[in-house]
């Protein structure tokens, strides 16, 4: 059985056999069975998303007591779910995407030479509600730049905005597109502070269908 550490543009985590092309992590989620007891640990805010591969490391997925490995279709999904580029094994992405943030995000206040636990606070706001569910918003579509992830009908599917349409998300990757053109509002699932990075300059790497170029 597939263990429970593959993330949604929802941030939820749910088991598949489909691989990811990024590793997460938000803390330890799992117990000593190697199951999932809870979906994020209070108070921990450094949701980074990392390389597969970083110095030759290599860890034992879910080992107990240590953090929990979590995977992601690709780089919007890990935005979408509330997660940032790591400050270490993604050096300059992570440069880039503070860099963006602050400048998409100028009422939040936040000093460019500051440290990153404060847009960390700032992220923690705006992905998860009080009662720890994923915070969303609605907004026009025809507003909201590639990269970013909303949802819409009875089943609310995930959808990736990119080169003027929309992409259906599943853990082994892109459906059809259909164009944007044809929606007007929908809910958004990426924060609202990492939209606005997105909009000031910060492309995530994008993945739609394993046949076809990518984003970046």
């Amino acid at each position: 059985m597939p263990l429970q550490n593959r993330v949604t543009p929802s941030g939820d985590v749910i088991a598949v056999r489909a691989r990811g092309a990024l590793m997460g992590n938000r803390g330890r989620l799992h117990d000593a069975t190697r199951q999932l007891v809870r979906r994020q640990v209070s108070g921990y805010r450094a949701w980074v998303t990392c390389l597969l591969a970083f110095k030759g490391r290599r860890r034992t997925v879910m080992t107990p007591g240590r953090y929990t490995e979590l995977f992601f279709l690709d780089e919007a999904t890990a935005l979408a779910a509330g997660h940032r580029p790591c400050g270490e094994c993604r050096r300059a992405d992570y440069r880039r995407f503070k860099a963006a943030w602050l400048g998409g995000n100028p009422e939040r206040g936040l000093a460019s030479g500051g440290l990153i636990g404060a847009i960390d606070r700032e992220l923690h706001r705006d992905r998860l509600t009080p009662e720890g569910l994923q915070r969303t918003f609605l907004a026009d579509i025809g507003g909201l730049p590639d990269g970013v992830f909303v949802a819409r009908g009875p089943h609310e599917i995930p959808l990736l905005i990119w080169r003027g349409a929309l992409w259906p998300w599943s853990p082994e990757g892109y459906g059809d597109p259909e164009s944007k053109l044809s929606v007007d509002a929908a809910t958004v699932l990426t924060p609202v502070s990492t939209v606005r990075a997105i909009a000031a300059g910060y492309t995530p790497e994008v993945d739609v269908g394993r046949g076809r170029a990518r984003g970046r």
